[in-house]
């Protein structure tokens, strides 16, 4: 019996892994849209979505943070954020105590841009997520942070990538 439900389980896992990894996809396409939409790289894009994201949570992001959240290394994301920077898409700001630290700003008309291109959708979304009862909704909320609490444990204690992948068998590529 125990083995029956394992499966189940193990079932329900897979159906349900494959539909966030088909929203996955559908973000990161929405997300390359955006950017092409902006004139910007893909990269810069999602930078600038996270930076203007953290700035509207009240949580604005550190080059080091940012760095983090969308796996740059440090210098890779000094030149993004130059690039962002020239281009009035982001500031820099020493608003601390500590004039050390460096916090990253959107620019104004960024927001404006991102509720302009995002603005259809969220009124879809919202429009879809209200035939749900909120009570539904704030336990998938509560699933989902789970999940990511445990991806976030399952990478951490895999520590960084391999320098290169692991041979497979009859790959022609290498």
């Amino acid at each position: 019996m125990e083995e029956a439900e394992h499966d189940g389980v193990a079932a329900q896992r897979e159906r349900l892994m494959e539909s966030l990894r088909t929203y996955g996809s559908h973000y990161a396409e929405l997300s390359r849209r955006f950017a092409a939409w902006l004139g910007l790289h893909s990269t810069d894009a999602t930078a600038v979505l996270e930076i203007a994201a953290a700035d509207e949570r009240g949580t604005p992001l550190s080059p080091a943070r940012l760095s983090e959240r969308i796996s740059l290394s440090s210098g890779a994301t000094t030149a993004l954020l130059n690039r962002l920077e020239a281009a009035g898409h982001i500031t820099r700001v020493r608003e601390h105590a500590d004039r050390r630290v460096v916090t990253l700003r959107s620019g104004g008309h960024i927001q404006e841009r991102a509720d302009e291109f995002f603005g259809p959708l969220a009124h879809r979304l919202d429009s879809t997520m209200s035939n749900y009862p909120p009570q539904l909704l704030e336990r998938f909320q509560s699933f989902m942070t789970d999940l990511n609490t445990t991806m976030d444990a399952h990478l951490s204690e895999r520590g960084a990538a391999p320098a290169h992948a692991p041979d497979v068998p009859g790959d022609r590529t290498r």
